[in-house]
């Protein structure tokens, strides 16, 4: 079970060569308020400008109006590499960034987060527990599925 561990990496090497790092981007979705946002400043190490609603239009109205982007960075396991051996890119890594796009969950903004859908490549649901599954949680499932079949379309052409 200890294989399966990633431990995340709160800096890189100073003289990293950019090839060696695989990104990977996970689109963050659920209802409004149901911590998108506070999830995605507990993993980042790395912070964008435009993360975290730090506009000042966000923090005023308290919801995130656009993607915001950070990351963080992992080793990159062997048990990965096996598991995705046709990825050559993935196998030549020794790093993968993990880049989070933390998505508005407000309905009047979902074509905020249809635009940014073809940076995505996974999404992460996020639930507040104490309100359960809403509105906007159920539609973040159908653009999950959404997403999923777009990277397929596009992996095709």
């Amino acid at each position: 079970m200890d294989k399966f561990v990633i431990e995340k990496l709160n800096t890189l090497p100073d003289e990293i060569d950019p090839s060696a790092i695989y990104n990977i981007n996970i689109g963050i979705l659920g209802h409004v308020d149901s911590g998108k946002t506070s999830l995605s400043k507990r993993l980042s190490t790395v912070a964008s400008t435009a993360c975290f609603d730090k506009n000042p239009q966000s923090q005023e109205r308290g919801i995130t109006l656009d993607l915001g982007f950070s990351a963080f960075f992992v080793k990159t396991p062997n048990y990965i590499k096996d598991k995705f051996k046709d990825n050559l890119r993935l196998n030549k890594s020794e790093y993968i960034q993990i880049t989070l796009v933390d998505c508005p969950g407000h309905a009047s903004l979902i074509k905020t987060v249809i635009a940014g859908a073809s940076i995505i490549d996974t999404v992460v649901l996020v639930i507040d527990i104490v309100k359960g599954i809403q509105i906007q949680t159920t539609e973040c499932v159908i653009l999950g599925k959404y997403l999923i079949i777009l990277k397929l379309f596009y992996s095709i052409i």
